[in-house]
């Protein structure tokens, strides 16, 4: 168990953040008898988990939905259609910044291409190529 200090510490995440986010109710501390909030490991789990949404930049209310579909290991009709919403405003979100990048990847000298290709993870590069089939983009990477 964890009081709020370690939990921070562990997460990396400041204190005022772990309280914000358990004041939403996306944490949820176990009460001393003293009245200190403690968090178990399953807390530090979730914790990483929301700020890894947050760098997916998906608001809290999808992250509440995304928490509570892995706490309950149960998907309802109506949770797996906020999850398929959210997918399809990601998908489209990414489309938007797709059309953006485009056409100045397309101005780039190969040379810079190759240096950009080289900076993108595998994972990365193969999702950009995906998304750019997908979304009938042609993005030239080769």
């Amino acid at each position: 168990m964890y009081r709020i200090g370690e939990l921070a510490s562990i997460a990396n995440v400041s204190k005022r953040t772990i309280d914000y986010y358990t004041r939403l109710g996306l944490l949820k501390p176990q009460r001393t008898g003293a009245n200190y909030r403690i968090y178990d490991e399953n807390a530090v789990n979730e914790l990483q988990f929301i700020e890894e949404c947050k760098k997916m930049h998906l608001p809290l209310k999808a992250i509440r939905a995304k928490l509570e579909c892995r706490r309950n290991g149960i998907l309802n009709a109506h949770a797996l259609i906020q999850q398929l919403n959210l997918f399809s405003e990601q998908l489209k979100q990414l489309n938007t910044e797709l059309k953006d990048i485009t056409p100045n990847l397309e101005k780039l000298p190969e040379a810079q291409r190759e240096t950009l290709r080289n900076q993108l993870s595998g994972d990365s590069l193969a999702l950009v190529q995906s998304l750019s089939s997908i979304l009938n983009r042609e993005v030239v990477w080769h």
